[in-house]
């Protein structure tokens, strides 16, 4: 089991991948954007494995929180979900392949189970 820190800005989505992850094994603290997301992680009441987040969100966007998320907790692994593949293009290049990757929406919830595993797993 990992614990995850979702930030989505799309409430009915946000909560259908919570559910999903919980499903699957993992404990899911989910946020609405990147400044509550931020928020837990200074809060420290949770060591967290990996950040589920999207890149385009009000406030805080996806690739800052990572960015501030791994000053946090060196080795946190990023799992970016975004339906823009221009931002998902420029994120492949601006970011550590080994510690980051991307999934593009639409995607199947098997999709996205398969991905954090293959993250958690690295």
């Amino acid at each position: 089991m990992a614990h995850i820190l979702l930030a989505e800005d799309d409430d009915s989505l946000r909560q259908f991948l919570a559910k999903a992850l919980a499903r699957a094994g993992h404990a899911v603290v989910d946020c609405a954007d990147g400044n509550d997301a931020m928020a837990e992680i200074m809060a420290k009441t949770s060591e967290f494995d990996l950040l589920l987040a999207d890149i385009v969100m009000p406030g805080l966007d996806g690739i800052e929180l990572a960015r501030r998320a791994g000053e946090e907790i060196p080795g946190l692994k990023v799992l970016f979900i975004t339906g823009f593949a221009a931002v998902a293009l420029h994120a492949k290049r601006t970011e550590p392949a080994n510690e980051t990757r991307i999934l593009s929406k639409p995607f199947h919830l098997k999709d996205l189970v398969g991905e954090v595993d293959k993250i958690l797993a690295a």
